[in-house]
């Protein structure tokens, strides 16, 4: 078994591709049970952001679980699977851990150096956690991410100098001192978008969404922070817009929620309208209709490739290298840790000969005194560990040490004549993750 990713982003698709293949919130769990219940993969997790849809899966072949991801991510798309073909990129065993470590330092962002991937990782994990979809190597690798993502950002100051999405879009927008702003969307997003308003000197701001009590909850936490901040429904859109400087809508919804008919004359008074949705929330009309300026994602693209992002170069060659060094620790773990259930068969295997040649014993010499018998089976053991000593830890050693993939497992249970089921036997259950991510 090997970890796949496969995935589109602002990297190799346009806007209109990733809104094809963007999955919402509602549908990740019907596709996490699509890529499980595939021929070729046993675990999977799904990312799905404004400016990437990934998945990573545990696979039997390469061929084969490329082959069940990409379907799936068609069939949702609703295109042939070659029509994506051209807009994927492909990442397999110690190439799939050094993306997702890449991704989850910001790395591989749009803005490099952006925190809030580590948040949506985490995230993502903990939904594919909640609906079964993932096993002890998924639950190894993204503990792993979260952890070098931290250090990534905590040891480089990366994160200083990288912006959000949100505050890059923010950025296309005039002086935000003492306007009003409306919010469209309260989940993560909105509230990133909150912060960002606050940050830049907002002067009011109105969350609406189409569960009130989420849009009274953000508000509420807004108005703590020192920003006046009330919540309205969306049928009061319209309304709410007549009076705002500036819009961000983010909902994650699958059709739009902003059209040309929610905005009212605004007799030359600007409205910049952000639009961070994948799919798009607002109309494409929107753009046409007097005083509003409407900034999405491809904006934003076009803006950070233009300047070519703000991290400095010394700073993404630290991150870099922590990234590499991360991957081949974890690389050389997995390999050893490959080896450790053949290693416990062998000691096992060992032991049981042992207690048969003291059984053996004690039939052929009923009248040992116990405490000779005892001296005796502790000297065997003592032996056996001793000779068992040197070989088992040389061979963790050598394992973690070569990245050529000899099977040295394969060597020991040849040496030794051990049943190739042994190792499965004796290996240890899966951990059971907490709700914090944690291992039990």
């Amino acid at each position: 078994m090997s970890v796949l990713a496969v995935g589109l982003s602002y990297r190799t698709a346009d806007l209109r591709t990733l809104e094809r293949v963007a999955v919402g919130a509602g549908e990740l769990d019907k596709l996490l049970h699509q890529l499980q219940q595939s021929e070729h993969v046993d675990e999977a997790m799904l990312v799905s952001t404004c400016n990437r849809i990934e998945v990573y899966a545990v696979v039997e072949t390469f061929h084969g679980g490329l082959a069940d991801v990409s379907e799936v991510l068609a069939r949702h798309a609703g295109c042939a699977t070659a029509d994506l073909y051209d807009n994927l990129y492909v990442h397999y065993a110690g190439a799939a851990v050094e993306h997702i470590f890449s991704v989850a330092s910001g790395l591989d962002s749009m803005v490099v150096g952006e925190t809030q991937i580590l948040g949506q990782v985490r995230n993502s994990y903990a939904t594919a956690r909640e609906a079964g979809t993932v096993g002890r190597t998924l639950h190894e690798l993204i503990q792993t991410t979260l952890r070098v993502g931290k250090r990534v950002h905590s040891e480089t100051g990366l994160d200083a100098l990288g912006a959000s999405v949100v505050s890059e879009a923010l950025g296309e927008a005039p002086d935000l001192s003492g306007k009003h702003a409306v919010i469209v969307g309260a989940g993560s997003m909105g509230a990133l978008s909150a912060s960002q308003l606050r940050k830049a000197g907002i002067g009011s701001i109105t969350v609406v969404n189409r569960t009130l009590e989420n849009a009274q909850r953000l508000a509420a936490n807004v108005s703590e922070l020192g920003v006046p901040a009330v919540a309205a429904p969306m049928p009061e859109l319209a309304d709410r817009l007549a009076g705002a400087d500036l819009a961000v809508s983010c909902t994650g919804a699958q059709d739009v929620v902003l059209t040309a008919e929610h905005i009212l004359p605004r007799e030359g008074r600007e409205l910049v309208i952000c639009d961070l949705g994948l799919p798009r929330d607002v109309d494409p009309a929107v753009a046409a209709v007097p005083d509003v300026r409407v900034v999405d994602l491809e904006t934003v693209r076009r803006r950070m490739d233009d300047t070519g992002g703000r991290s400095s170069a010394r700073q993404i060659a630290r991150a870099t290298g922590i990234v590499l060094d991360e991957v081949r620790e974890y690389l050389a773990g997995q390999r050893s840790a490959a080896v450790t259930p053949t290693v416990t068969a062998l000691r096992k295997r060992a032991a049981e000969v042992v207690d048969a040649e003291l059984l053996r014993l004690d039939h052929r010499l009923p009248d040992l005194e116990p405490g000779v018998r005892d001296e005796f089976a502790r000297t065997v053991r003592r032996v056996v560990d001793k000779l068992l000593h040197a070989p088992t830890v040389r061979v963790k050693q050598l394992a973690a040490a070569d990245a050529k993939g000899t099977d040295y497992a394969n060597a020991l249970r040849e040496l030794f004549e051990l049943d190739p089921a042994s190792p499965a036997v004796v290996a240890s259950p899966s951990p059971q993750p907490n709700t914090d991510g944690e291992t039990q």
